[in-house]
């Protein structure tokens, strides 16, 4: 009975429209939009890569070797499970254009291909050639001089001033450009790379000298199975008799794991910002249940004067509260879908990868349930108060939402809290970062309600101290900061709270960009040369020692590895997931230990040691997975398991950008192995342009990589990264303002009262206006510093914890954040403060009485 009378009351109230849950509507529609457009274009992406799995891999099934062609054995077996194999071979290399001072030289990714390829999917080329015509040499073209095509992607023919038929060189060899390379269609399982793409026949790379024994290159062969092969019992066979001689094999039911892996991880970051967002606007939608609550006061009391009971008037609104946030996660799930249905193909256009926008139930299943459960969590403590309060205290002109809950709306309240983070945590699929977010939010809104209080009780302190008397509209301000009203709290939660992403977003970026813009080059080398051979490090080496602008060279011997076992088991199953046992490590080798090597414990070999293989391995990679001195490690090197005790462990920086083995062993280990040598050269940069051109004229088949221009590569992948977590946090802070708003309009009775008296005791409309203006000021300004407090904080636990790397503060987004806290209360405030002015004072005064 008392749910059906409730149910009658909710209806009835409802029937006077949604005047005073305009801003919770708002709040709730944006924080859920957000998650949803976000969780439809993770999923999108998902099927996508899961529907053309095979185009992205390049066939059904790929068996990839390292720095090594398949041997018989294993040809053989290829040829027996699929129906038709290509073989790929990808490397690094330098493409050349022109001769002497005048060439052209640029860092590009290789693929060496044969006449099946592509199995699956098509190559776009312009002019629209057959791709076997542009990779013969001829591509219709006449007089190509019988030399073999190639194809180059798009924004290197326009760097290299190239056309088609122009030639180019890749190490020894001349090739002709037969057509440009528009579009790949297996180019995302590849990965990050540092160069554009050139793809040439293998047969053409014969003479180039760029596949010599120990050269660094990756071969792939992609299989053709017949249908209803079965991926899994495949795999297992393959693995089974050549994992542990340095084959990976891949399918289509995962064609592009590390795709797979960075839209998970970026699209749950994104969604727990957006959970960010949502949790600013539920201090949006607590506002608006609290000033509707204070409209209903008469309401309330006639209800218990007439018997009813405070579970009565509690379900009442409960019910509004449930219908209008219904209908809030309706317009919000409508809104997400909209944007991204509506942007399908800007944004298909702009993704490296294939998507299939459309609608998902699940992702907007999570973004209803987020959506439900901050409505309750923000609504339950305004609407669990009213259960407390008296009929006879409302009529006097009490608090209609006075008083503290009772313990069971208590611990509900607790218990809707742990769904929530639990729900973030399940879904999100990284705990760690979603207990982190959730820590960080409740911890900011804990921090900005305490400065919301410290901030109140000063402005009262601060209004009636001797240095603001001749300062009317300070003192104005600050009294009415301080006064009993909730305006200081709504706008330092929600602002501050959005203010708070944004600037740990910037400080993020900031300390990532210096550190790979400017820390990472004062530290790391001009250039990484790979590929040189036994016989030409003698002459690289005199090349760069006369020259006075180098101010070190450092070299080494090197060699590809795959970690398979320690102790006797497979490397995966003691080590997990650790990069390091997650694919081809490097491999070096030397007598005595190179200069500047810090050995942390153990010690190393004998220089003119030739017992059983030892390894020196790096200290800090060791001690995450758990080794220690005396394991046995397995390592497979051309196909060749080499197993050699732990005899030292050594400190090694990766984060220098400059020469780093995560092994070392001794060379009678490896005596035999065909290898070759990389170097690092540290050079001023005027410099860096005749090393490069002298050392390719004379070394052809050396690949150097300019470190700058890595950077820039790594720069541009973090822009787009940090474009993307920018837009999510915007729509955090455009919640804030529209809580901003809400509060700013339910103060405008207030105001109306209050400049009706100041007008009646003199007070001109600038000296009221200035008043307001002080008062908004002061709030963005308050928001703004406890932001930058807030996001300071996480964007040092994020830069150390994290990212493993140092902190500094970054000063110019933080006046920014100050700035912009100060005008978005200034606009909010002065929005609602034209009809106060205007209104007059008579008739302000009379409908109070």
């Amino acid at each position: 009975m008392t749910l059906a009378v409730a149910a009658r009351i909710a209806r009835r109230e409802l029937r006077g429209g949604l005047k005073g849950f305009r801003i919770f509507l708002a709040c709730l529609t944006l924080g859920v939009a957000a998650i949803a457009a976000v969780g439809l274009l993770r999923s999108a992406i998902e099927r996508g890569l899961q529907d053309q799995g095979a185009v992205l891999l390049g066939g059904d099934a790929a068996m990839e070797f390292t720095y090594r062609f398949a041997t018989a054995d294993e040809r053989a077996y290829m040829a027996r499970i699929a129906t038709r194999v290509s073989e790929i071979v990808d490397f690094r290399s330098m493409a050349v254009v022109g001769d002497g001072d005048a060439a052209q030289r640029a860092l590009v990714q290789v693929k060496g291909v044969d006449d099946l390829y592509p199995l699956t999917g098509s190559v776009i080329l312009d002019p629209a050639v057959p791709i076997e015509d542009a990779l013969s040499g001829s591509g219709g073209l006449s007089g190509s001089g019988g030399l073999p095509g190639g194809i180059m992607d798009k924004v290197l023919v326009d760097r290299l001033g190239l056309a088609v038929g122009d030639s180019f060189r890749l190490g020894l060899q001349e090739f002709r450009l037969g057509a440009v390379l528009l579009r790949e269609p297996d180019s995302a399982a590849g990965g990050f790379s540092l160069g554009p793409r050139v793809i040439v026949t293998t047969k053409g790379l014969a003479t180039s000298g760029l596949l010599e024994p120990g050269t660094l290159y990756e071969t792939e062969y992609r299989l053709d199975l017949p249908d209803g092969a079965a991926l899994a019992a495949l795999e297992a066979q393959a693995e089974a008799r050549w994992r542990d001689s340095g084959m990976s094999w891949s399918d289509s039911r995962r064609a592009a794991p590390g795709v797979e892996r960075f839209v998970d991880r970026i699209g749950s970051f994104l969604v727990l910002v957006g959970l960010a967002g949502l949790a600013v606007g539920g201090v949006g939608v607590s506002a608006a249940v609290r000033a509707y609550l204070e409209g209903k006061i008469a309401t309330i009391a006639t209800l218990k004067t007439l018997g009813a009971e405070g579970r009565t008037i509690f379900q009442a609104y409960l019910l509004q509260v449930g219908a209008l946030t219904l209908l809030g996660i309706v317009l919000g799930l409508g809104l997400g879908s909209a944007l991204v249905l509506g942007l399908a193909d800007v944004i298909a256009s702009r993704l490296p990868f294939p998507a299939e926008i459309g609608l998902y139930p699940g992702p907007l299943a999570e973004a209803a349930l987020y959506g439900a459960l901050t409505a309750l969590i923000f609504t339950l403590w305004p609407l669990a108060r009213t259960e407390t309060v008296r009929a006879a205290a409302l009529y006097r002109g009490g608090d209609g939402t006075a008083g503290r809950p009772r313990v069971v709306y208590l611990l509900v309240l607790a218990g809707l809290v742990a769904l929530l983070i639990g729900a973030a945590v399940w879904f999100s699929g990284v705990p760690s970062l979603a207990l982190g977010t959730a820590g960080g939010v409740l911890g900011a809104l804990v921090v900005l309600g305490l400065a919301a209080w410290a901030v109140r009780r000063g402005a009262r302190r601060a209004a009636r101290s001797h240095w603001v008397r001749g300062r009317s509209a300070l003192r104005l301000a600050l009294g009415a900061i301080g006064g009993p009203r909730e305006e200081a709290s709504s706008v330092i939660l929600s602002l501050g709270l959005g203010l708070s992403v944004l600037a740990a977003v910037g400080q993020i970026d900031a300390n990532l960009r210096s550190a790979i813009e400017r820390d990472l080059p004062e530290r790391a080398p001009a250039y990484f040369f790979v590929d040189i051979q036994n016989d030409q490090i003698d002459g690289f080496l005199k090349r760069l020692a006369d020259d006075p602008a180098v101010s070190r060279v450092e070299d080494a011997p090197m060699m590809r590895g795959v970690i398979t076992q320690i102790n006797g088991r497979p490397a995966r199953e003691v080590a997990g997931e650790h990069w390091v046992v997650r694919g081809d490590r490097g491999v070096t080798f030397s007598a005595a230990p190179p200069e500047g090597t810090t050995v942390t414990a153990g010690t190393w070999w004998p220089e003119d040691y030739t017992g059983p293989p030892q390894i020196s391995f790096a200290a800090e990679e060791a001690e995450e997975i758990g080794l220690k001195l005396e394991d046995r490690i397995t390592v497979n090197i051309l196909g060749r398991d080499i197993e050699a005790g732990i005899t030292s462990f050594r400190l090694v920086d990766f984060s220098t950008g400059g020469m780093g083995f995560v092994m070392s062993m001794n060379p009678a280990a490896l005596a035999g192995a065909p290898h070759t040598y990389i170097a690092t050269v540290y050079a001023e940069e005027a410099a860096e342009a005749p090393i490069l051109r002298d050392l390719a004229t004379a070394y052809p088949n050396i690949t150097a990589i300019r470190v700058r221009d890595a950077i820039g590569r790594v720069t541009e992948a973090l822009t787009a990264i940090a474009q993307a977590t920018a837009w999510a946090a915007a729509a955090t802070l455009l919640t804030g303002f529209m809580v901003l708003i809400g509060a700013a309009a339910a103060g405008e009775r207030a105001r109306l009262y209050e400049a009706a008296v100041l007008k009646t005791l003199g007070a001109t409309r600038g000296r009221i206006l200035l008043s307001f203006a002080v008062r908004s000021a002061l709030l963005g300004a308050a928001a703004g510093i406890v932001a930058i407090i807030a996001g300071g904080l996480a964007g040092w636990a994020v830069m150390t914890f994290v990212m493993e790397s140092d902190y500094a503060f970054e000063p110019v987004s933080a006046i920014a954040i100050v700035l912009g806290g100060v005008i978005a209360t200034l606009a909010a405030g002065l929005a609602f403060a034209l009809r106060p002015l205007a209104a007059r004072p008579a008739q302000v005064l009379r409908a109070q009485e």
